[in-house]
């Protein structure tokens, strides 16, 4: 009785994979960025490798530093432009198309039942499409790029089973930070969890992915949500290739959980630790430096849609930035009035992209200052040396930066 992940890793391996056995795999699709394809590149170049072993399965979006802040930015970039022309590599998305994960799941490279690997912590997010999705080192990249192929341990499945309803203004950035909280940082190392359950079956695609991108934040190897007809629907205009949906067999799940969700309330992650989980009204009234509404976690439409209902016809008491998570997303903020709105509010429009999620560019924290972020990591110096990162949902976000001050969203 396999899970998901046995079912995927034994369809690209050819052997029958089950947990804790080590398989060589053939890869469906592979990704890395402008911080990590020049690393890859130069890994790939140092194996004596010369040509891609398929250059329509690898896809480069620029995403974490865009546009380049400085001249060495810029160089690496050209660097990485010049080689994916050089190998024929079609699918590279430069700067301002979005950000890596988002741009991959519009592009329709994240297919149900599929082997996709990222040179990203936060490859994970495909699971969101009954994909198998994983982050790797420049390395393992290199390996891709020059077989298609790369080894794995077939991981033990973690079922998580998230019943009943959310409430009102509570999103699934907080189902994560409170799955975080429950699992704790290494809860599921080496891992792969299943998210079921009413309360994931009713997320839409965006939240799905919001759930999934956080895996990787109680050490998850994958984090998988089974497909359905919201699955299909999303990928209807946009899917590469024919694929295959896949699911569990029943109780082939090597370890079981279950989270009535139905009375959670809006959730908050303090730093240093993604896993330092408290409800919003236990730091209700801290004051806050900038809020941040953006990243490959929520950066979405639904996400700016909900900042820009809470923020309608009001300003914002601190400097706060919004990123569409691609230029898609920010086309149709823009037909939905949703970024006039944000502006109006007094709200920074960023390029999409990273932004200052990982401390570089567009927006970095001086020593002491305070910054409420919809990104999925507040560790020490993520946004800037000595920047304290509390992490929540848009919603959150969005009353926080009318106060600023932490906020619960149902007050706003």
């Amino acid at each position: 009785m396999p899970t998901i992940s046995e079912k995927i890793l034994s369809r690209a391996s050819g052997q029958e994979a089950r947990a804790g056995e080590i398989v060589e795999a053939k890869i469906d699709y592979a990704m890395s960025h402008d911080g990590t394809s020049v690393l890859a590149v130069k890994a790939f170049q140092e194996m004596g490798s010369e040509r891609v072993w398929d250059p329509r399965r690898i896809v480069i979006p620029f995403d974490h530093i865009v546009p380049a802040n400085n001249e060495v930015t810029a160089a690496l970039q050209a660097e990485i432009r010049s080689w994916a022309r050089s190998q024929g590599i079609a699918n590279l998305f430069d700067c301002g198309s979005g950000i890596c994960h988002q741009v991959f799941s519009e592009q329709g490279f994240a297919l149900p039942g599929t082997l996709v690997v990222g040179a990203d912590s936060h490859s994970c997010t495909y699971g969101a499409f009954g994909a198998f999705g994983t982050g790797v080192g420049a390395t393992d990249m290199a390996e891709i790029y020059s077989r298609g192929r790369l080894w794995f341990k077939v991981p033990r499945t973690i079922s998580v089973k998230l019943t009943g309803r959310l409430m009102p203004m509570v999103l699934a950035k907080d189902l994560a930070l409170y799955v975080a909280g429950k699992l704790g940082a290494d809860g599921a190392t080496y891992r792969a969890v299943e998210y079921t359950g009413q309360a994931v079956q009713e997320l839409t695609i965006s939240g799905r992915m919001t759930l999934c991108n956080m895996g990787v934040e109680v050490g998850a190897k994958a984090a998988i949500v089974p497909p359905d007809e919201k699955t299909d629907e999303f990928l209807r205009s946009r899917f590469k290739a024919p694929y295959v949906r896949v699911f569990s067999d029943p109780g082939s799940c090597q370890e079981e959980l279950e989270f009535d969700v139905s009375d959670l309330v809006p959730q908050l992650a303090v730093p240093f630790r993604v896993d330092n989980v408290k409800p919003v009204f236990d730091l209700q009234g801290l004051e806050v430096d900038q809020v941040f509404i953006g990243t490959c976690t929520n950066g979405r439409l639904e996400d700016l849609a909900m900042a820009a209902g809470i923020l309608r016809g009001k300003k914002v008491a601190v400097r706060t930035l919004a990123i569409p998570a691609s230029r898609e997303v920010y086309l149709e903020a823009l037909a939905a009035g949703i970024i006039k709105t944000l502006l109006e509010a007094g709200v920074m429009i960023g390029t999409p992209g990273c932004g200052p999620c990982l401390g570089a560019h567009m927006g970095v924290l001086a020593e002491g200052e305070v910054c409420l972020s919809t990104s999925n990591r507040n560790f020490p110096g993520r946004m800037g040396k000595g920047g304290l990162v509390y992490l929540a949902s848009p919603a959150t976000a969005a009353a926080s930066a009318l106060l600023g001050a932490i906020a619960d969203p149902g007050e706003a």
